[in-house]
């Protein structure tokens, strides 16, 4: 059984340790963090924690039932009701539906606890993986962009219990920075393993 809880100072020693221990992984799909993500990680944590309590971004962390932390899911540039889901799985819990079930009890949190109206994605077109888990927790493609010069699409899903509307995703975030959150820590759909960003 995973659980997703919200992004707590106590959580930093083995968020930096998933970070570390995946940091070649993820590089293979997305651009590296570069040495000054981890050797400024404890500012970096700090600053998140206070983004997240002004309310411009919720931070996730996905853990086993033994505790151990697999993953993080985040909601980033929150504003009029939206924000980016971005997601990141780590190596060794890759393909094994975790990206999926995560992704699916943050949808949740967004519309009951953050009372949002509608997440938006992005996955670029070689990530399979990201795109087949956007699918199966509702997301629907809604045009092209790209990441990092990689071509992607767009994506968005509507959360129950919220007037439907439609969100166009700010160029910030399409140019694979989000103004308001530390751009360092937002990573797009990313599950190589299983097939899926944000902080």
């Amino acid at each position: 059984m995973l659980t997703v809880q919200r992004l707590r100072a106590d959580h930093a020693d083995a968020l930096l340790a998933f970070e570390r221990e995946n940091r070649a992984y993820f590089a293979r799909s997305v651009p590296d963090r570069g040495d000054a993500y981890f050797s400024g990680f404890a500012d970096r944590h700090r600053a998140l924690l206070a983004e997240q309590e002004a309310g411009l971004c919720h931070f996730h962390v996905v853990l086993t039932e033994q505790g151990d932390l697999v993953g993080r899911v985040n909601l980033v540039d929150v504003a009029a009701g939206f924000a980016e889901l971005g997601y990141r799985v780590g190596e060794r819990a890759a393909g094994k539906g975790v990206a999926t079930a995560a992704v699916e009890q943050v949808c949740h949190l967004a519309a009951d606890d953050y009372r949002l109206a509608g997440l938006t994605a992005l996955a670029t077109l070689d990530n399979p993986a990201s795109q087949a888990v956007l699918a199966r927790t509702g997301f629907t493609v809604t045009g092209e962009t790209s990441i990092g010069g990689r071509p992607a699409l767009r994506y968005q899903r509507q959360l129950p219990g919220r007037p439907a509307r439609s969100v166009v995703v700010p160029e910030r975030v399409v140019a694979g920075r989000a103004q308001d959150c530390s751009a360092d820590d937002v990573d797009h759909a990313e599950d190589d393993g299983e097939v899926a960003e944000q902080r």
